[in-house]
Formats: structure tokens, C-alpha cells, sequence
């Protein structure tokens, strides 16, 4: 018998160790259900909800295949060494398989159940299935981790011009093991259930990732660039839980993308160019969390900017995750994340560089809040995000760009569409009024929406003297 470990990699198709594993004889697959490491990694209620619907649909389409899904439960990964070596004792498992998953605390746990098992005799294998290249393989002339997007772009584009990804196999059905299959739990202590609504803008499974992905691709990709950042429009693949728990591969959206573009990488269709860029800033950013494992720790990517005298302000900190500022677009943003578990990309840079630069409160804490929240919650996008749009990151913007909520507002929600969906009290606003109500002359009687938190041209000046007080990089150097 052989097993698969099931971990972000909840799909039948394309799923490398998956397809490794039922080539040896015949598999079993298991999962851990582990409450308080997931807890400690601020996994959302409704990620969690979503690993578990998607885990019933994949039990049964492994169920077709008489592929039994086994489940376990252990509070931490520490206890994962003991608990597989055990059952690879139960079912005689010659080899465990699994995809390979990044960050410090994923990889010392694959080490620690690597060693259980070998000391068992059976053997482990890990393999590349989230990412188009192994980390460590994209490299500087000398030897180092890309620091810089457009760099690393660059290489990964030559490489995928000349080996493109395959899609691995589906297995096909086995003889009956005799192993029966496990119940999914539909809920798990600690992690409520999120509501219908919520439920219902995600469902669950392959064929509806699939669905998603056929219809962008079809559909909405060639408008991409020019819509992606407008968030009344549908212009973005809604794909990024999917991407998250592995329901869907990279490799199946990158080949999605290059059909609808003739297989071209950088002439043809600039919605498939664009877009096919997003996966390759998703595959840079977890790139950064193994070449620099600082930033798995909650630490700055630039060191220097661990001495920024950020803001302990728990006031205007529980006004901005509730949607209080009084900054329409940044309430409907937020308002947006606490009822769908989702915001759109543009926004989600347009509030966390309203956090780190007019609040100067610590990027971490939005960071965190949005692993709380977000379906699509995914430590390395997440973190490299955070850390972009705070200037203490890669490629991060330089410290004196600084949105302005009101401009980002008026350029890419200028009718005010998506703000009057989000914040209902704002309906009777016009155009012009409903991106700043206070400045066009009072709030129109709408008593139940607050005064601007802060004074933006104020805040802006407050966090331009903050940056300009760092210490260098190269004054850094020389003090250590």
C-alpha cells in the first residue's frame, strides 16, 4: 500500500504526488484535520469551511476511483510524525507521498515525518506541484534569491519558453483495497460555520474551479488588464481560493491562459499576458518566504524597517476592521472582506496602505486580520502584499508613494457603484459626494455613517517623517 498525504492540494487532477503514488501499486489518501495549528497560522473560519466542502467533494471522486480518503485528527503538527508512522503501521505502507508545501513551519514538519517514517522503513517522497520552479532553481547571476519582481519575471519567462509544466495524468480506478473511507467532519471546534450567503459565493470542488476557470479564459481574459482593477466589474478569475487549497492547479491556469493566447507569453493577448503575470508574482512571493525565512517569522523583508515607530492606536485600528473610518471606499472594502471572505487586489492594496501609511499602524496587524478573514488566505501572497504596500517588503513601492484613498476611489469607482453596494446609507450620495460625503458640505442626513478618522494630507506627512527617520540599509550594515 502506498499513501498520499493530502495537505493544500485538494484535486484529483494534475496532483503530482497523487498521480506519483497510485503509479506504485495501490494508494490510500489521508488527511490531517489539525484545529490548533491552524489557529496559530490565523487560518479563517471560512477557509477552514472551504477545505472541508472541498474535501467531501475529492473523498468522492477519490471514492470512483476506490482510492479511500482516511481522516485524522491531531491539535499540531507535531504531532504528525506519530500519527502517520502509525498508520502507515496499520495499513503496511511501503511509501508516503506528498506535494511540497513552503514556509518554516511546513518544512520542519516534513522533515520530522520524513525522519518517523524512514526510521520505519518507509520511504518519503516530496514533490513540485504548487509552483512552476523549485525554490532555489530562479536565481541571480550570483547565486541569490530574486529581490525584484521584474527580474525574476524575466527568468521564469525564458524557462517556460523553453520547458513548459506538463499536467500530470489522472490515476486511474483500482482493485477494492479493503480500506473503507472516513466521514468528513462538516465543522471543526474553533472555527464557526460562515454563513449561506458567504457559503454559496464559493463552491465547493474541481468542477466548479474548473467551471471558473474555463469561463475567464473564454470569456474575460483578453479584458483583464483593462478591468482587473475596477472592483464593480466582474474583471478578475474569482479563482484564488481554488489556487489556494489547490483545487486547481497553476499548471492548469497557465495552460487555460496560453490556449486563449496561442501559446504566447509576451505578444498576443495583453489579458493573458497580464494574467499569466499574476500567477508568476504568486510563485515569486513563495519564492521569498524560502530564500528569506525572516518573513515567515513576522519579520520585515528590508530589516531596516523593523525600527519604524509605528502607531499603537487600538482605537482607529478596530475602526478600520470594522469599517468605521469614515472613508468610503475603504469601509466598502472592508465590508466586502467581512461578508465574502474576499477583497478585490486593487482594494486590498488601496486599505493596508491606508493602515500602514495615514494610521501608521503595524502592516502585521492587517496582515493577521486578513488571514482571519480571507478564503483565499495564504501566508506567502498575503505577507508579500503586506509588506509591498507598507514599503518594508520587495519591489515594495517606495515609501513616499502613498495612495490616496480619494483618488483610488474616484479612478476606479468613479459612478461610486461599488462603494453604494457596500455602504447602503450612502445611496442617495452623487457621484461626486459619495467618494468624501464630509468634504461636499456635511453628510446629507446620513447620521449613521462617521466623520473621517483622520486628516489624509495630515497622516500622509506623519508617515513620510516616520520613513525619512530610518536608519539606511548601508548605515544598518555598518552598525552590525
Amino acid at each position: 500500500m502506498h499513501l498520499i498525504w493530502l495537505r493544500t492540494d485538494l484535486r484529483l487532477h494534475d496532483n503530482t504526488a497523487l498521480a506519483a503514488a497510485s503509479q506504485r501499486g495501490p494508494v490510500a489518501a489521508v488527511y490531517l484535520i489539525t484545529p490548533e495549528q491552524w489557529q496559530a497560522h490565523d487560518d479563517a473560519p471560512c477557509k477552514v469551511d472551504f477545505w472541508l466542502r472541498n474535501l467531501q467533494h475529492l473523498s468522492q471522486a477519490l471514492g470512483n476511483l476506490n482510492i479511500p480518503l482516511l481522516i485524522r485528527h491531531a491539535a499540531t503538527w507535531d504531532q504528525a510524525p506519530t500519527m502517520l508512522s502509525q498508520l502507515c503501521r496499520e495499513l503496511s505502507v511501503e511509501s508516503v507521498h506528498v506535494n511540497e508545501e513552503y514556509g518554516i513551519h511546513e518544512s520542519r514538519r516534513d522533515s520530522a515525518v520524513a525522519q518517523a517514517l524512514e526510521a520505519d522503513g518507509v520511504t518519503f517522497h516530496s514533490y513540485l506541484d504548487q509552483l512552476f520552479f523549485q525554490p532555489g532553481s530562479v536565481l541571480t547571476k550570483t547565486g541569490t534569491y530574486f529581490q525584484v519582481f521584474s527580474q525574476f519575471r524575466k527568468v521564469c519567462y525564458s524557462r517556460l519558453h523553453s520547458a513548459l509544466p506538463r499536467v500530470v495524468p489522472t490515476p486511474k480506478a483500482q482493485a477494492e483495497p479493503g480500506v473503507k473511507s472516513d466521514p468528513v467532519p462538516t465543522a471543526v471546534e474553533g472555527f464557526p460555520t460562515p454563513s449561506e450567503t458567504l457559503r454559496a459565493l464559493w463552491p465547493a470542488g474541481e468542477d466548479e474551479a474548473r467551471r471558473r476557470l474555463d469561463a475567464f479564459a473564454d470569456q474575460q481574459i483578453s479584458y483583464y488588464k483593462d478591468e482587473r482593477d475596477f472592483p464593480a466589474k466582474p474583471g478578475t478569475s474569482q479563482l484564488s481560493a481554488y489556487l489556494a487549497a489547490g483545487v486547481v492547479s497553476p499548471r492548469q491556469c497557465l495552460h487555460a491562459a496560453l490556449q486563449t493566447n496561442q501559446g504566447e507569453f509576451e505578444s498576443g493577448d495583453i489579458g493573458a499576458i497580464t494574467w499569466i503575470n499574476e500567477l508568476l508574482w504568486r510563485e515569486f512571493y513563495k519564492h521569498i518566504l524560502v530564500g528569506y525565512p525572516r518573513v515567515s517569522r513576522h519579520r520585515a523583508f528590508r530589516p531596516e524597517t523593523e525600527a519604524l515607530a509605528w502607531r499603537k492606536a487600538p482605537e482607529d485600528l478596530a475602526a478600520w476592521q470594522q469599517a468605521r473610518t469614515g472613508l468610503p471606499i475603504i469601509d466598502a472594502a472592508m465590508r466586502q472582506l467581512l461578508e465574502t471572505g474576499w477583497m478585490h487586489n486593487r482594494l486590498r492594496m488601496v486599505v493596508a496602505m491606508f493602515l500602514t501609511k495615514n494610521l501608521l499602524i503595524d502592516w502585521r496587524e492587517g496582515e493577521r486580520f486578513f488571514m482571519r478573514h480571507l478564503i483565499d488566505g495564504d501566508l506567502a501572497a498575503n505577507n508579500g502584499g503586506w509588506q509591498w504596500s507598507s514599503s518594508t517588503g520587495t519591489d515594495s513601492a517606495p515609501y513616499f508613494r502613498i495612495f490616496s484613498p480619494l483618488s483610488q476611489s474616484e479612478k476606479f469607482d468613479g459612478d461610486g457603484v461599488f462603494i453604494k453596494r457596500w455602504l447602503p446609507e450612502l445611496a442617495a450620495l452623487n457621484k461626486k459626494q459619495v467618494h468624501n460625503p464630509e468634504a461636499a458640505g456635511g453628510l446629507f442626513g446620513v447620521a449613521d455613517y462617521p466623520r473621517a478618522i483622520v486628516d489624509l494630507k495630515q497622516s500622509r506627512e506623519r508617515a513620510l517623517a516616520a520613513f525619512r527617520r530610518l536608519p539606511s540599509r548601508q548605515e544598518m550594515a555598518e552598525h552590525e
